[in-house]
């Protein structure tokens, strides 16, 4: 299916001097799938998409390819670059993705009409679906509904969008405006309440190490069962909350790695805190409250 319930947006795993980790990307795909990822998104910015080559990238698709088998690959070609950002697309289509991510132009704020455009040459340049990646706080730009409305009802292949900017009330213009699009959840702490509202799903980061708590959220949620569903939420909230206690995707690395699922180090700019106090605790609630009778269980090879 191309529009699964719970996408994860893969970290990039790398060795330990800061090379890309085939092999790790390999079987940390393949491993996510098991593990209730119904679609992944590979070189996005829970990916570090800022610090790959264009080699790289396809290298990564490739490993995660041979991972995920059949499941829905995403590419993330954003870019506050037009031509940079149709290059990319063009090359992702060429490689065999089934769909592209792309975030809204960051740093340089264009208008609605701006967007409008930069989205409309992306999409007039592939016949991937593409979804629509709105992040106000990471971009400083925000692409509001009416546009994405507009964006919609010009090219028939932008057909879903995440949306990040922490509103349940944007998730709900969303669903009142777009109609026929797929609206997913980019905040994981949302992912519940936007369920509830009406989105298709989530497009997560928490579903590295909750996986399959999250799907069976989800599942209890479409089949009615909302206490259940509910009762999941409450608890992995706390895990939702503190995977981003820093800037996305320093927290969620350091405790895949003392999880076991290792995925080596961040490229510069971004480090690891010194004082991992916060951190420290996430590691002994998940141990001990989500997964108390899993030890082992999240090993990769």
């Amino acid at each position: 299916m191309l529009w699964p319930r719970i996408m994860t947006a893969m970290v990039t795993p790398f060795t330990d001097n800061q090379e890309l980790d085939e092999r790790r990307a390999e079987n940390l795909a393949a491993w996510l799938v098991r593990h209730g990822s119904g679609g992944l998104v590979i070189a996005g910015t829970t990916g570090e998409s800022p610090t790959l080559t264009e080699y790289e990238r396809e290298i990564l698709y490739h490993a995660a390819r041979r991972g995920a088998g059949d499941v829905p690959i995403f590419v993330g070609t954003g870019s506050n670059d037009t031509r940079h950002a149709v290059a990319m697309a063009k090359a992702a289509e060429r490689w065999g993705a089934d769909g592209l991510l792309v975030v809204t132009p960051y740093y340089n704020k264009p208008s609605a009409d701006g967007l409008l455009a930069h989205y409309r040459a992306i999409a007039d340049s592939v016949q991937l679906p593409i979804m629509v990646y709105n992040v106000p706080g990471r971009t400083g730009v925000n692409m509001d509904p009416r546009t994405v409305q507009r964006l919609n009802q010009a090219c028939p292949n932008v057909q879903a969008i995440k949306e990040a900017g922490g509103q349940l009330e944007t998730i709900e213009r969303l669903l009142e405006d777009c109609p026929s699009m797929f609206i997913y959840s980019g905040d994981d702490l949302l992912f519940y309440p936007s369920l509830a509202v009406g989105a298709y799903g989530v497009v997560s980061v928490a579903s590295h190490i909750v996986g399959e708590e999250m799907a069976t959220m989800c599942q209890a949620f479409l089949e009615g069962h909302i206490d259940r569903a509910r009762e999941l939420h409450r608890l992995l909230r706390p895990v939702f909350r503190d995977l981003f206690a820093w800037p996305n995707p320093i927290p969620l690395k350091w405790i895949m790695n003392a999880l076991g699922i290792s995925v080596g180090p961040l490229r510069l700019p971004l480090v690891f805190p010194e004082n991992t106090e916060a951190l420290d605790r996430l590691y002994q609630y998940i141990t001990q409250v989500v997964r108390p009778d899993r030890a082992g269980s999240y090993a990769l090879v």
